[in-house]
């Protein structure tokens, strides 16, 4: 997510393939005969996380979702289903669902009418029989109603995140805690799944999504669009645009499919910028400097919605309420490998994607003006005094109203600069390859981070990480 902020600066696993949902049936619910009995109990209501202990719920993780949704701009009315595949990680006797608002109609496990309640944000299922650890399982939950926008929380500043509304449909940005308001979901980033979106509209309107436009066919005066995203994502990543776009169909000059949408009253200026080529020629080149690109398409989602004052990292195409600027696309795709690919285990380490992310616009502006990322750290670092609050944060652990701060952005990528001094380039380009490597796909932890950092290099750096990390003063030079 990038903001646009006031300083010196700017700065703006269980793989199921989609198409074979019908040949994933449900394992039996009883017991092998001769086995022990199974013995069951609810799963939690939250994952723990210190920041939001409501979300995502204990007890299983999803592989899969397959949203069937049809949605009226005229009514704000949204309804479908949605159908979860998922694996028990203890024998459950009931579990739950993050859904906000929304009239829910009937839930369905393996097929059978489950019993439900709703419990503030929780959708609480009861299956008609326990279901066993280990067991492949199906959940079916219709809902309809009008989406709710989340307004004034301190977690991101009193800015309006999740389903918004705009002239003809749609943005949605759900970080970090959003999807609830949108569908039923284990929403939290540590439980990634694949994606299907079947999202019907009236015709005089396009649906946007994450991964791979796989068509669209029109029954009468509907439109439904069918997109697909293969690889894992967070369910705060999740995103529809819904309006009268322009697609642009393009390839990389490294040969990745990409996809731009465009609102109409933004084509020329995106024309002017050069959007589409300028995603184009970031993913190749994070892909020389930090590895594979991770999915399977890249692009954006450029809607007009000036009054949002953010984009966000939604995957294989960020999302962006304006024409964005290089330093904003370059930073939204740095998120595909960093906070995308390698997401973080829990809130508290949001820094491994902001400012990482940062840090990667950064790196862009070296690449393309030749202005290195020290230079451009410290005339960040002297222009911010020592007793300035900025500095007053452990980014390690910035706080749920906090989390998205400058302090987590700009120190986050400080920290990575002094880092690459420290180390030296190979040593140091070294650590970020096999970073995502070796997490593809995967939740990582600070802790985690430095330690590689430590192997790869061969130094110690626990006073290093302690001083930029953990301290709440600023570092004594950089």
């Amino acid at each position: 997510m990038r903001r646009s902020v006031s300083r010196s600066v700017s700065i703006i696993g269980t793989l199921v393939a989609a198409t074979t949902l019908s040949s994933l049936a449900a394992a039996p619910v009883f017991a092998a005969r001769g086995a022990a009995p199974a013995r069951f109990s609810a799963g939690a209501q939250g994952v723990g996380d210190p920041y939001f202990p409501q979300e995502g719920n204990g007890g299983y993780d999803v592989a899969h979702y397959d949203l069937k949704l049809a949605y009226d701009p005229a009514t704000h009315h949204l309804g479908g289903s949605n159908t979860l595949i998922a694996v028990a990680k203890k024998g459950l006797s009931r579990f739950d669902l993050d859904l906000s608002g929304y009239r829910v109609s009937s839930v369905t496990v393996n097929g059978t009418a489950a019993a439900f309640r709703r419990d503030g944000q929780e959708l609480v299922i009861t299956p008609a029989q326990g279901i066993p650890r280990g067991t492949t399982f199906r959940t079916v939950v219709s809902y309809a109603g009008t989406p709710k926008t989340i307004k004034g929380s301190p977690v991101v500043f009193g800015a309006p995140y999740g389903w918004i509304y705009t002239k003809d449909g749609a943005f949605v940005g759900c970080e970090p805690n959003a999807a609830r308001t949108w569908y039923p979901s284990n929403d939290h980033p540590s439980d990634k799944a694949t994606f299907r979106f079947t999202v019907s509209v009236p015709k005089s309107r396009k649906v946007v999504a994450n991964g791979d436009y796989v068509g669209h066919h029109v029954n009468g005066d509907t439109d439904t669009f069918v997109w697909n995203q293969p690889k894992p994502m967070a369910t705060y990543l999740a995103t529809l645009g819904i309006g009268r776009w322009t697609f642009h169909r393009t390839t990389t000059a490294r040969g990745i499919p990409s996809f731009t949408a465009v609102d109409p009253s933004l084509e020329a200026q995106a024309r002017d910028q050069h959007t589409v080529a300028l995603s184009g020629r970031v993913t190749d080149y994070w892909q020389k400097r930090f590895g594979r690109f991770p999915f399977t398409s890249t692009g954006a989602i450029v809607d007009n919605v000036p009054s949002i004052g953010f984009s966000l990292e939604t995957q294989n195409r960020p999302i962006y309420g304006f024409v964005p600027d290089p330093g904003t696309v370059s930073h939204e795709l740095a998120h595909e490998w960093f906070g995308d690919s390698v997401s973080v285990r829990d809130w508290r380490h949001i820094w491994l994607n902001e400012g990482f992310a940062t840090f990667g616009s950064w790196l862009w502006s070296e690449h393309t003006d030749g202005d290195s990322t020290l230079s451009q750290a410290r005339e960040v670092f002297r222009g911010i005094r020592a007793g300035d609050p900025f500095w007053d944060l452990s980014i390690a652990d910035p706080k749920r109203n906090t989390m998205f701060s400058q302090s987590v952005y700009l120190r986050g990528a400080m920290t990575l600069a002094a880092l690459r001094h420290r180390i030296g380039d190979q040593d140091f380009f070294t650590l970020l390859r096999t970073w995502v490597r070796d997490h593809e796909y995967g939740n990582v932890t600070t802790r985690q981070f430095r330690t590689l950092a430590e192997r790869v290099s061969g130094e110690q750096l626990d006073g290093f990480f302690e001083t930029w990390l953990w301290k709440h003063r600023k570092p004594g030079r950089l």
